[in-house]
């Protein structure tokens, strides 16, 4: 059977450990929002680039004469 100063200190380790989990947790919390904030800031840049990306697409589509859509052999150095 363990003594009271054996109990007493497995207590406080366990506060000690309880401590550190918490603090952990919080910092993770903070990570985790930080990066959900750049990506809500990010989307509408993201929302206007495949716009862009979209309609060039789609008029490269229609073009068969289009300077982008030409088969070229590779270039040898």
């Amino acid at each position: 059977m363990a003594g009271l100063k054996e109990i007493r200190i497995r207590i406080a380790s366990v506060k000690t450990t309880r401590q550190v989990t918490s603090a952990m947790k919080i910092v993770s919390a903070a990570k985790l929002k930080k990066a959900q904030d750049a990506i809500y800031q990010i989307r509408p840049y993201a929302n206007k680039l495949h716009g862009i990306l979209a309609s060039l697409s789609a008029g490269l589509e229609s073009s068969d004469d289009s300077v982008y859509t030409q088969q070229r052999d590779p270039e040898k150095y």
